[in-house]
């Protein structure tokens, strides 16, 4: 098995929240309000599990070595994963910004939230095709099978220091939770 498969298994649960965040900007921009304990936790799921988690296993080892099998990095597919990346943690510093504005009672901030959360969205969803179709095929055609084994056997750690034991189940959990509220 590819250790791509892993990453693409995740993207999967990143896309069904990235469903439920835009339904809940797109219900915030109509006024209506939001629950700010699912944003609380939607944030923490961005924070820990796409960038801490998922995005560390993709910088801190699938990139390397796709950039030491050959894969350009500058002007390349791996900048360009790298770019989005950091535009995408542009863009959850925004909405931690506006759901801090509306734990303080500012009804206001529930549209920089939505503009901040849509934007998030139509990046990641463009990210992780191309990702999947593109960066993770050239993975799987350029990197041995031992290679594979190394990076999972690194995805595990990542996992385990990053987010900790059980916590990637809690997150399905929370998923499943949202995907019945939302979608």
């Amino acid at each position: 098995m590819f250790a791509t498969q892993e990453l693409r298994n995740e993207h999967e649960g990143i896309l069904i929240m990235l469903n439920v965040i835009e339904k809940i900007a797109t219900d915030l921009k109509t006024g209506k309000a939001a629950n700010l304990d699912h944003l609380d936790k939607i944030i923490d799921f961005l924070t820990t599990f796409v960038d801490k988690c998922h995005h560390g296993k993709e910088e801190d080892l699938l990139f390397p070595a796709l950039v030491k099998a050959g894969v350009p990095n500058e002007g390349g597919p791996v900048g360009v994963m790298l770019a989005e990346h950091t535009q995408g943690r542009t863009y959850i510093k925004a909405m931690k910004d506006a759901l801090n504005l509306l734990h303080t009672g500012d009804v206001e901030a529930q549209i920089l939230f939505a503009d901040a959360a849509l934007g998030y969205v139509f990046l990641l969803r463009d990210h992780i095709a191309k990702e999947n179709n593109v960066l993770f095929v050239m993975a799987e055609n350029r990197l041995s099978p031992e290679e594979h084994t190394i990076l999972a056997a690194g995805f595990k750690k990542i996992e385990d220091e990053r987010i900790g034991a059980g916590v990637h189940e809690q997150f399905h959990a929370l998923l499943d939770q949202l995907k019945d509220l939302y979608l």
